[in-house]
C-alpha cells in the first residue's frame, strides 16, 4: 500500500471541500481499500465518510424510502419498515457479499463506485430512484454511464437516494460463487408508471431492457418475459459464462423474479 493521508470530517460541507480538492472519498472502503493494498490505486489523501452522522439513516418520505449514503448493507437488510413496507431492498441487502462485506459496505459507495455486477445499481435503476447529492438531485434513468462511470461531477458526494415504493418488485441474481458478485442480477419493479426491468452483471454496467418492459406492461407474468428473445450480442464473456448463457439468464431470472413478485 501507498502512503497516504487520512482525513476524518465531521460535516458534509468539510467533506465536500476535501473532495472538491482532490482527495480520495472512502464510503466502506470495499473496493478502494482492497485496490489500495494491492497498490492498484494511489489516492495520496482519503476523506472518510464515517464520522458525518447525517449521512447515515433509514426514513420514510411519504411513498418513498430516503437512505442516507453512508447506511450499512446490513442496516438496510434489517430494517423493519423496509421489510414491511419495501421488502425487495431490505432482500437484496441481505445479500451482498458476506456478513463482513454487509457490516462495512455501504449503500453510497456501492452505487458511486458502480462496479457492473453490483447489487444496488439494479434497485436503483429498477426502481427509478433518485439520488440526491451534494449539488442536486439526479434521477437513476440519467446517473450511471457506463462501468465504474457515473453523472457525479469530481468533488460531487452522494448523500442519499430516495427509492419509491413501488406496487411489486422482486430481484434475483444467479451468484458468482467466489465474490457474490451477480453473473446475471434482474430487478423487476410494477410502478403506477409502469414495468421497470434492470439487468446487473451482465453487460457493460447496469442497464434497462427494453424488450422485457413493453412484455411485462402488456401482461405482468412470467409467460410473458419467457417469450422475449435476449440478444446476447452486447452482453459479457469471460471465465465464468459466455454471453449466450448471460442471455439465457436474463429470461430465467426475469421470470422468476415476476413469479416472486406475484407472491
Amino acid at each position: 500500500m501507498y502512503a497516504f493521508t487520512l482525513e476524518r470530517p465531521s460535516t458534509i460541507a468539510d467533506a465536500a471541500k476535501l473532495a472538491a480538492a482532490g482527495a480520495k472519498v472512502l464510503a466502506g472502503g470495499q473496493t478502494l481499500l482492497a485496490s489500495m493494498k494491492l497498490r492498484l490505486s494511489d489516492p495520496g489523501q482519503l476523506v472518510d465518510l464515517a464520522n458525518i452522522k447525517e449521512l447515515a439513516g433509514i426514513k420514510r418520505e411519504g411513498n418513498a424510502f430516503v437512505i442516507g449514503a453512508m447506511t450499512r448493507h446490513a442496516d438496510v437488510a434489517a430494517s423493519a419498515e423496509l421489510k414491511a413496507a419495501l421488502p425487495v431492498l431490505a432482500d437484496l441487502a441481505a445479500h451482498i457479499g458476506d456478513r463482513q462485506v454487509r457490516a462495512m459496505g455501504t449503500l453510497g459507495g456501492s452505487v458511486a463506485n458502480n462496479d457492473p455486477a453490483a447489487d444496488y445499481p439494479a434497485a436503483v435503476l429498477g426502481l427509478g430512484a433518485t439520488v440526491v447529492t451534494t449539488q442536486r438531485k439526479i434521477a437513476a434513468d440519467d446517473f450511471f454511464t457506463g462501468m465504474f462511470s457515473t453523472a457525479l461531477n469530481d468533488g460531487e458526494l452522494i448523500t442519499a437516494i430516495s427509492f419509491p415504493i413501488p406496487k411489486r418488485a422482486a430481484y434475483m441474481k444467479f451468484v458468482q460463487p467466489a465474490s457474490r458478485f451477480a453473473l446475471t442480477g434482474v430487478f423487476v419493479a410494477q410502478g403506477d408508471s409502469g414495468v421497470r426491468v434492470a439487468v446487473t452483471g451482465a453487460g457493460n454496467g447496469v442497464f434497462r431492457h427494453k424488450g422485457l418492459e413493453d412484455a411485462l406492461n402488456k401482461s405482468f407474468t412470467a409467460q410473458a418475459a419467457a417469450a422475449v428473445k435476449i440478444d446476447a450480442t452486447d452482453l459479457n464473456a469471460d471465465i465464468h459464462a459466455t454471453a449466450a448463457y448471460r442471455a439465457n439468464l436474463i429470461s430465467v431470472q426475469t421470470q422468476r423474479a415476476v413469479a416472486r413478485a406475484l407472491g
